[in-house]
């Protein structure tokens, strides 16, 4: 099976673009829709470039967290994180809200494999010990995962 590196999801949202990335860019409220994060340690209201937060996360029975810092805050537009363990380079995550041309909104997040270079056997390992999924069915679970994400973030926006 060759691994992929990345992937992306979208979902047509019946909400402004400003308010899917005030959404998204509050990650406090990530735990509301992500099936993987379960809390966020993160500054109240939506982020800016260089802001950090810590994700704690389970699957399952394994528990795990992430130091993330925010490289992208275009309100409106996109929201972008890197995410590290133990200071090794893990992922990074985005979402792009567009204008749908009917008053909605596409929104797309995306994840990129960031497990390259000299530190990525440590990484890869790390990464199936806590979240029990190898770094070649990664992106099949997050595709998965984005799916879910998306779904949920459309029913908080549409209440």
């Amino acid at each position: 099976m060759d691994r992929e590196w990345s992937v992306e999801e979208s979902i047509g949202l019946a909400a402004e673009p400003a308010a899917v990335y005030r959404a998204v860019s509050t990650v406090r409220r990530t735990s509301e829709w992500s099936p993987e994060c379960r809390a966020v340690w993160a500054p109240r209201g939506p982020l800016r470039t260089g802001d950090r937060f810590v994700g704690f996360n389970r699957r399952g029975l394994r528990v795990w967290f992430t130091t993330c810092r925010v490289t992208t805050a275009e309100p409106g537009r996109e929201f972008v994180f890197r995410v590290e363990s133990f200071g090794l380079p893990i992922a990074e995550w985005g979402y792009r809200a567009e204008p749908d041309g009917a008053g909605g909104t596409t929104l797309t997040e995306y994840w990129r494999d960031l497990r390259t270079g000299r530190g990525a056997p440590v990484a890869e390992l790390l990464g199936k010990v806590f979240t029990g999924v190898p770094a070649e069915r990664r992106a099949a679970a997050n595709r998965a995962g984005m799916r879910l994400t998306l779904e949920r973030i459309r029913r908080a926006l549409t209440v």
